[in-house]
């Protein structure tokens, strides 16, 4: 584990920190790896990796239900993860569920809650900047409940058009889902000015925090809204574990999303009582390990400390769009405020006659040179749509990456493009 730096105000000693990843150590076609993908799913340190292997080694049961000691262990750990998670985003344990990913969260919303508050005719606002998984839910709430779907439109510098805010939230709107920060332009919406238009008409907000939550500092409670959706792999922690943060009084409001065993008061012929949150919303054998994996994640992102994680991400952002503006024929899309947006840059390359180099092309390319970034849509059609392309090339930076790694991303930008263009 790292030591605790949170209070010293220092940068990040970056090089150090990534002795803490195994895999950045590795090679790729002969090259040193370049990860540039975090925003698809980080690397994980390998404290996060060990106690997931503790766990399976030492005390690996069913939680909850036994009275033995690997059973109580096992227990101890879960519930010490919810803890841990409720801490990091000072929100109350009451209100963590967890979930086996971010999009298991936002449709736990869109089923549990929207399903059973949202009347025809009533307004759910949603943007076009969203991730599928916080888009397609509402599409399908809306069918179901008779509501309107609404959007936030997007500018062309990649930021929200909040000038239609004051038409777009009214009366009738009953939900705001919105993206803490976009998975493609790294846009950092307004998150308090939207919160506090939806308040301002009775409306519940939604955020979807899974490129929010493992790169800035995020206070649940003082940040106002009524949902959060984490994804743990994107947070230094495994696959297959995410949680919805929640007010608790909507979770003793809402009925469970799944049901099954772990989740029941009692059960008759006549019908079924739950007990109570946030465990009426875990039917089943819960991903222990995972949540175990997921707490050491938020040890190791306290002890290094998440405005530290924010400074450096932004001053790699500031070097990157640098860089970036010296390069011929290549598209940046979203801001070029450093301050507006996060360190995850998608972009296409021109082919020299008008086009552009097929996004898959350069992901190849990249790869040869041991470089790994995102090509394709990345879960945003509407988004690709927005800025008439099929698809982008995406380079996403986290805590472990470096400036001389954006260099080495620019060397393969010019270098795929004289490849493919000849120039």
């Amino acid at each position: 584990m790292p030591e605790r730096q949170e209070s010293t105000g220092e940068p990040l000693d970056v090089l150090k920190l990534r002795k803490d990843f195994p895999i950045l150590s590795r090679k790729v076609k002969g090259k040193r790896l370049i990860y540039l993908d975090s925003a698809a799913t980080s690397q994980k340190p390998a404290s996060v990796v060990e106690k997931m292997d503790d766990y399976y080694r030492r005390y690996n049961a069913n939680p909850h239900r036994g009275i033995h000691t690997l059973s109580e262990e096992a227990t101890a750990e879960y519930e010490g993860a919810r803890e841990k998670l409720a801490r990091f985003l000072n929100a109350h344990s009451s209100g963590v569920v967890f979930t086996k990913n971010c999009t298991e969260a936002i449709n736990l919303v869109a089923y549990a809650w929207a399903r059973k508050n949202i009347r025809p005719g009533e307004e759910i606002l949603c943007t076009v900047l969203e991730h599928h998984s916080n888009l397609v839910p509402w599409q399908l709430a809306a069918e179901d409940t008779g509501a309107k779907l609404r959007y936030i439109p997007v500018t062309n510098e990649g930021d929200l058009d909040l000038a239609y805010l004051a038409e777009l939230v009214t009366p009738k709107t009953r939900l705001v889902a919105v993206s803490g920060a976009s998975n493609v332009l790294g846009t950092l919406p307004d998150l308090r000015l939207l919160i506090a238009a939806a308040r301002a008409v009775g409306a519940k907000v939604l955020i979807d925090g899974a490129q929010l939550v493992p790169h800035s500092p995020v206070d649940f409670q003082a940040l106002g809204a009524d949902f959060l959706a984490v994804a743990g792999h994107k947070m230094l922690g495994p696959t297959g574990i995410g949680a919805l943060i929640a007010r608790p009084e909507l979770l003793e409001e809402m009925d469970p999303f799944l049901s099954g065993g772990g989740m029941i008061l009692d059960v008759t012929l006549e019908g079924s009582k739950w007990i109570e949150p946030p465990w009426k919303f875990e039917a089943g054998t819960p991903p222990v390990a995972e949540a175990v994996g997921l707490g050491a994640a938020v040890e190791y992102l306290e002890k290094i400390g998440m405005e530290r994680v924010r400074q450096h991400e932004l001053e790699l952002t500031r070097y990157a769009l640098e860089r970036f503006s010296r390069i011929e024929d290549f598209q940046l899309y979203g801001s070029l405020h450093p301050e507006r947006r996060g360190a995850t840059f998608s972009f296409n390359i021109g082919d020299g006659r008008g086009g552009i180099i097929h996004p898959h092309d350069v992901g190849t390319f990249f790869d040869n040179e041991g470089i790994a970034i995102r090509a394709g849509h990345h879960c945003a059609k509407t988004l690709m749509k927005r800025f008439a392309v099929v698809s982008m090339c995406r380079a996403s930076c986290y805590l472990y990456n470096t400036p001389e790694e954006i260099d080495r991303l620019v060397e393969a930008i010019e270098g795929v493009r004289k490849f493919f263009s000849g120039v």
